[in-house]
């Protein structure tokens, strides 16, 4: 479903963000992406769903590549970055119904998603409301919203527990894992290290750009916790 194939990432400068990634997510992973603040993290899910050019290696999602056929991948992709940036002066109804018209979702599955993740997340009543007026929390679960409601084949997600409260952030864990049990692959990044070893059956550890861990979990952990493996792996700065 993804495959990152001799990724790297150079800023102007000359700061080199990431270096020569190579990473496989197949339909059905739930992949957790790890790392220390700054280690590429948000540098490799940007550029994995085309909002970020990169001239070394190349990026496939369902065998496409984002740099030859971006409009394919971004229609079988769904993004949340660390703090949505939502138009805020639509209202959440109308935010949702434009997201789901702009992935052609027909009209029936449009009204029965928004009503099924409205409640689920308890935002309904606050729909009619501009985005301008929701907490960050409340912004968040519109944003899930938005990016579940055309079913995704590959959802990417950067940190997307913070903000939310610990029903929502149970429920999205609940989504995501019904998701890949349905065939989706979701790749997400996350500090919080219970989340991933509890949630993930793959992770990926990143250090100064380069990974330095990746696979199925039970073979990266062995007889660690994720917490031992990943300040093993991290501990000495190069």
């Amino acid at each position: 479903m993804l495959e990152i194939k001799n990724f790297s990432k150079t800023y102007k400068g000359g700061k080199r963000a990431v270096s020569d990634l190579n990473l496989s997510v197949e339909a059905g992973d739930l992949y957790g992406f790890i790392g220390h603040n700054g280690a590429g993290k948000t540098t490799t899910l940007k550029a994995v769903v085309g909002i970020m050019d990169f001239e070394e290696g190349d990026i496939l999602i369902d065998g496409k590549s984002i740099k030859k056929d971006p409009m394919f991948c971004k229609s079988v992709t769904a993004y949340i970055p660390d703090n949505p940036d939502l138009y805020e002066h639509l209202s959440g109804i109308e935010y949702l119904n434009f997201i789901a018209d702009v992935f052609g979702v027909p009209a029936k599955e449009k009204e029965s998603r928004i009503a099924k993740y409205a409640d689920l997340f308890e935002i309904t009543g606050s729909l009619g409301s501009l985005i301008g007026s929701y907490s960050h929390g409340m912004k968040q679960k519109a944003a899930l919203i938005g990016a579940l409601i055309h079913e995704p084949k590959l959802l990417v997600l950067d940190e997307p527990f913070v903000g939310l409260d610990p029903k929502a952030a149970l429920d999205l864990k609940n989504i995501m894992r019904n998701l890949c049990e349905k065939g989706s692959a979701i790749f997400f990044s996350t500090h919080v290290l219970e989340v991933a070893e509890k949630l993930c059956n793959k992770v990926a550890i990143i250090k100064n750009g380069e990974l330095v861990a990746n696979g199925e979990i039970k073979e990266v952990l062995g007889n660690e916790s994720l917490e031992d493996v990943f300040m093993e792996v991290t501990e000495y700065e190069s």
